[in-house]
């Protein structure tokens, strides 16, 4: 009966189920589902064995759309085959799905189910990407629960070979797909003895093979069609009752019943929620609270079989007694009498005498908590209206309930236990770890949940864990901690830390303070919190530990406080907790090299008595505390107070409807109001060190690194801390500053590494300080004054050098990427040249999540109000979307030019008028320039004169008044959306052979997603999807776009050689026509020194690892250039330095030695290949 416990998300559920069941696997990445995918390469890298003792066949597709196309061959040959989606690209699938269904092939398709795009993309779970195939054909069976994941898993698999009906197996985005709980699997030889064999016969009996020649038909006319649709429905009506047979055979092994509608609650209930998904947990414990505690008759019909939808099984689910259904949709059908569930239950319920109303709930994973349950039943109960939400206040029109009483409803006996930690510090990865130990060494149910905001790094993020005797259902936030934990100090002050801790709970701190200081460097509302409520308080310095492990690299502080939170926890006796440390350890470290274990042991060791706690005065009396940080200035705009604030203070839940903006537009220049002050390190510039070459503004990922050129006369109000030196080279009297923005710095140290006067020890220009002295310095005084001063003064300099360059106000500054982080360079250096001229259209990926996530913006403008204008729409349509955007500007132009031409040649057009206007049009065809901005804004203010004019034409000049200057249309992503998703696209576009600019920064995986390969994944490499090492040759699309003839391209490293990074991109902008420039981009998916990126550029163009060159069709004579010096470096030395090449010696040690002589012929010949060609188009 029961199986071996497992503590495990609920993407692993699924996995472990469709590995046993499959036979080929036909994959895509994408956030939340991309797990799934993982797990079943590894296991297949592995040689793990189906039920049938075979490894799965692994085939990663270049899209969603491409992977439904694969599944569909597979099946039509023969082969049982599963795949694993979400979002935007289930709807990719679409078309095949429908296909598949007709032509009834048994398979599932596994989906935690996520939000689409609309105002803007959220990666976070609801139910709309999967109504959305409500009426493809597929059976479609909800899980609410890990536990669930697995056991619906299971049914759906079995039950599409007996109905030959396909499946779409789904569960919560996130909430469920991301939620670690402790469930019992489900054993192999289990779920094999359930599968019936005579149905995979009858399957692989209807594959295409010339020994039985068949023909799967390809059209239809209008006298057979409508026929032939109908022949399904006996298949369809027969779903229900397999499905019930499954679930019933199933419980027959696990011992947990299901049905298509369970109910639970009061057998006389007289009102009832009809719900699907996790949000049915949450209903239940809290029905069970309040029908035990208050005698309230609530009950819940949980939908696992949406479609078909079995009305007969529905009715008898409900209680006789029931006198209202409260239906609750997690999507949002706009213009729709009511969402698909509502509808569903209206059908069903027919000419019942129940009152039905429907309400939202949830979207983007929105908290759905008891208080909010509560609140939908007595809204039920007292009548209120339909089409309502929960959870969130429109103050527009008014369809949201209030939620007027907090109730806890957890079981008594759960402990709840919240850690604050840092993007990518691993606090959750070590959570993760302490789950599974506990769950391990106790007989305790335990869960964890990991919220996270938008930041590829140094983001918040808050572990919740729960642990009890009782099933936990509480699939929502904690809100009554009985511990908390803090891994960065700097929240102090910032963040609600101890909002609802219990009375006698623990705080854990992580900060350099001593167990005497640490008291007072709290918030005085924290310290009456630990007063009153009789806390317990403990301070551990991990940093301080950490320093002993150099090899680290400065990483460690979750180790250290998972060390300190079984420490101090009492959980479980600590020697059993400090032995599934060291096993976690090793398990999670191994593919990293002994090295990084043994290091991470030994941290271990170092914390276990590292902990004290901290005395707690009996008052306040005489004791010092820190104030609250103040995030938003008093004359700050309305969007920064009303959504910025909350959001940084993580109370974005509490906007209101009417604080958003209709079609998602929103403000930019606004993350420079952040200021998180999260560095546990920042530069500071030794002046008279310094060669004033601007490398280290070049190399800095978040531009909190700068220079500007100052003329005397601005100095006079000059802080007395405010330093500069002489220019040099000087025009005037002009002086040279390096300003460092000590609150916005993430301490990567690549400006540190890269400064050419550091390699002189005791000449170094650059050297670490710490926020807190660089204050008391009055380098936040500085920073003001600096940016106040007169931007983009070039002296004697050009933008041609560099140094000249990096004088320019950056308009993409402090954005949310990685410390470190490759790309950001050349995001922030397109800015600098053109971004008073730019118009955006960026891919999804890691650029568009650190580029546009709302609601702080790093794109920003000069301090006339110039600056990008960006855009995503999605995925796969990046170059199309941005092909689109020149259309439109050069109709716009064109159509301004024409109107521009009536009026200036009417005759009653004033002088005044006539002459901005010529002048302003005289620079169309040369109007990128500080010139023709300066004429188009005189224009603009003499149009402005006449303003109420009735003139058809003079309107449609105002019109497009700001047409007169050309735009510089940038299209950028990453190397999975260039090589793989979006390249159709691309191709397309540099067809057309009209003016935009490409820019594709390569990572050679999916960074955004986790770092699976893609095609410009070299051979060798490790990534995700390709665990053993991918087997093939890198995509050589630079020489694919260089065949047409007249498009510009470029390979460019920046840290290898920035005179010609810069050229590409001004030569690339000059052409005029399309333009390409493929950007190498270390990654923290590659297991390298961050701090080193710009290093490791210059190492790989050395060893011939990357290429550097330039195709420009505008040099006739000799359009192709050769930029990078023959090889220096050793390849090998190169590759088996970086982590993803290192691993393979740990997954794929039988051929590791094989795949890295062939990663170096493989990047040799493609070397040769490119200068061979090359030669051929001089």
């Amino acid at each position: 009966m029961p199986g071996k416990t497992i503590t495990v998300d609920g993407n692993y559920a699924a996995a472990h189920i469709a590995y046993a069941l499959s036979e080929v696997s036909a994959i895509y990445p994408i956030t939340p589902s991309s797990t799934m995918g993982e797990w079943i390469d590894e296991w297949a890298s592995q040689g793990k064995k189906n039920i049938w003792g075979k490894t799965v066949r692994v085939a990663e597709m270049q899209s969603e759309a491409g992977a439904a196309g694969a599944v569909h061959g597979s099946l039509a040959a023969g082969s049982l085959t599963s795949t694993y989606t979400a979002s935007q690209g289930l709807l990719l699938m679409i078309p095949v799905m429908h296909k598949a269904a007709g032509e009834m092939l048994p398979h599932v398709i596994h989906v935690s189910a996520r939000a689409l795009a609309a105002q803007s993309l959220a990666i976070f779970g609801d139910h709309t990407d999967v109504m959305g195939c409500r009426n493809t054909g597929y059976a479609m069976l909800a899980a609410n629960s890990v536990q669930e994941e697995m056991d619906m898993a299971l049914v759906a698999h079995l039950a599409t070979y007996k109905s030959k009906v396909p499946f779409l197996q789904f569960f919560d985005g996130f909430r469920t797909s991301h939620e670690v709980h402790k469930i019992e699997e489900i054993s192999y030889d289990d779920i094999a003895k359930l599968v019936e064999p005579k149905y995979i016969e009858e399957f692989r009996n209807r594959a295409m093979r010339p020994e039985a020649p068949i023909c799967k038909v390809g059209a239809q006319n209008t006298d057979v069609y409508f026929q032939g649709r109908e022949t399904v429905n006996k298949y369809y009506d027969a779903v229900p009752d397999i499905v019930q047979e499954y679930m019933d055979k199933v419980a027959a092994v696990t011992g947990r019943q299901y049905h298509p509608f369970d109910y639970v609650g009061a057998p006389d209930a007289t009102d009832v929620i009809v719900a699907i998904g996790s949000g049915c947990e949450t209903i239940e414990e809290t029905i069970e609270y309040l029908n035990a505690k208050r005698g309230t008759k609530y009950g819940l019909v949980k939908v696992r079989l949406y479609r078909p939808f079995d009305t007969k099984r529905f009715n008898e689910a409900l209680p006789k007694s029931v006198k209202r259904i409260t239906v609750l949709d997690r999507t949002k059908e706009p213009g729709s009498i009511g969402e698909p569930l509502y509808m569903d239950v209206v059908a069903a319920l027919g000419n019942k005498d129940v009152r039905v109303i429907g309400g939202r709930y949830g979207l983007a994973s929105k908290e759905f908590t008891p208080s909010m349950v509560y609140a939908v039943y007595k809204h039920a109960e007292n009548n209120g209206f339909h089409g309502f939400t929960v959870g969130i206040e429109d103050d527009v029109t008014h369809k949201s309930i209030e939620v007027k009483e907090h109730i806890v409803t957890e079981p008594e006996g759960t402990t709840n236990c919240m850690f604050w930690g840092l993007g990518s510090d691993g606090t959750v990865g070590a959570n993760k770890n302490s789950i599974k130990i506990i769950g391990q060494y106790t007989n305790k149910d335990a869960q964890a949940y990991f919220a996270y905001d938008s930041k590829k790094s140094f983001g918040v993020t808050v572990s919740h864990l729960r642990f009890g005797d009782k099933p936990i259902k509480s699939t929502y936030l904690i809100t009554a901690p009985d511990f908390v934990s803090c891994s960065a100090h700097a929240y102090i002050g910032r963040y609600d830390l101890l909002k609802g801790i219990k009375e006698g709970g623990t705080f854990l701190l992580n900060s350099p303070y001593s167990k005497d200081e640490a008291f007072a460097h709290l918030t005085r509302d924290m310290q009456k919190t630990i007063i009153d409520k009789k806390i317990k308080f403990y301070n551990v310095d991990a940093e301080k530990l950490i320093e002993q492990q150099p090899g680290l690299r400065g990483k460690g502080a979750n180790t250290v406080m998972m060390v300190a939170y079984f420490k101090v926890s009492g959980i479980i006796p600590f020697e059993q907790a400090l032995e599934g440390m060291r096993e976690m350890t090793k398990k999670t470290f191994k593919k990293k090299g002994d090295d990084v274990v043994n290091m991470n042991l030994a941290l271990i060791d170092a914390a276990v008595d590292a902990t004290e706690e901290v005395p707690v005065p009996a008052s306040l009396e005489g004791v010092g505390c820190v104030d609250d940080v103040k995030l938003i200035s008093d004359d700050a705009s309305d969007f920064a107070k009303k959504i910025i604030e909350p959001s940084m203070r993580q109370k974005g839940d509490d906007i209101p409807v009417s604080a958003m903006s209709v079609d998602g537009v929103i403000p930019t220049g606004t993350a420079c109001l952040e200021k998180r002050g999260i560095a546990p390190r920042v530069p500071k510039w030794n002046s008279e060190n310094c060669i004033q070459c601007g490398i280290c503004a070049s190399a800095c990922p978040h531009a909190a690194i700068r220079t500007k050129l100052i003329e005397t006369k601005d100095l006079k109000d000059a802080p007395a801390s405010f330093n500069t030196i002489a220019a040099r080279p000087a025009l005037a009297d002009e002086r040279f500053k390096v300003q460092v923005y000590c609150m916005d710095c993430t301490g990567c140290g690549v400006c540190v590494d890269q400064c050419p006067a550091n390699k002189n020890p005791e000449k170094q220009a650059l050297t670490w300080s710490t926020i807190e002295k660089e204050e008391e310095a009055c380098e936040l005084v500085n920073e003001k004054f600096f940016d106040e001063l007169p931007d983009n003064v070039m002296g004697k300099n050009t933008t041609k050098t560099i140094k000249g360059a990096m004088l320019r106000k950056p308009l993409f500054e402090f954005s949310g990427a990685c410390a470190g982080c490759g790309e950001t360079p050349y995001v922030k250096l397109v800015s600098q040249l053109f971004g008073e001229n730019m118009i955006v259209a960026n891919a999804t990926g890691c650029s568009s999540i650190y580029s546009g996530t709302f609601p702080t913006i790093p794109y920003t403008t000069n301090k006339e109000g110039r600056g990008p204008a960006w855009a995503n729409s999605l995925f796969e349509d990046n170059a199309e979307f941005g092909f689109g955007m020149r259309l439109a500007v050069d109709q716009n132009r064109s159509t301004l030019k024409t109107y521009v031409e009536k009026v200036v040649n009417n005759e009653k057009t004033p002088a005044d008028l006539k002459e901005a206007l010529e002048a302003a049009i005289s620079h169309f065809d040369n109007s990128k320039t500080e010139e023709a901005a300066a004429a188009q804004n005189k224009a603009k203010e003499v149009l402005a004169k006449y303003a109420d004019v009735d003139c058809p034409d003079l309107a449609k000049v105002r019109e497009l008044q700001d047409y007169f200057t050309d735009k510089s249309v940038w299209i950028i992503g990453g190397d999975g959306w260039a090589n793989d998703i979006g390249y159709g696209g691309i191709d397309h576009v540099l067809a057309q052979n009209q003016n935009v600019n490409i820019l594709v920064l390569d990572t050679e995986v999916y960074s955004n997603t986790g770092g699976q390969a893609s095609k410009s994944t070299p051979t060798g490499a490790v990534a995700k999807f390709a665990t053993g090492g991918k087997p093939t040759y890198k995509k050589n699309m630079g020489l694919m776009s260089m065949s047409y003839g007249y498009v510009y391209v470029a390979s460019v490293a920046l840290g290898a050689d920035r005179a010609q990074t810069l050229k590409a991109f001004q030569e690339a902008e000059a052409y005029k026509g399309p333009s390409i420039i493929f950007a190498y981009a270390p990654c923290i998916a590659h297991g390298i020194d961050m701090s080193k990126t710009q290093t490791e550029q210059k190492r790989a163009v050395e060893a011939g690892y990357f290429p550097l060159y330039r195709y420009n069709p505008a040099n006739p004579e000799q359009p192709f250039t050769w930029d990078a010096k023959d090889p220096k470096g050793s390849y090998q030395d190169f590759i088996r330095s970086e982590g993803r090449y290192k691993s393979l010696m740990k997954t794929n040690p039988e051929h590791a030695e094989a795949l890295y002589e062939q990663a170096e012929t493989d990047a040799a010949k493609r070397m040769s290949v490119y200068k061979a060609v090359g030669e051929l188009m001089k």
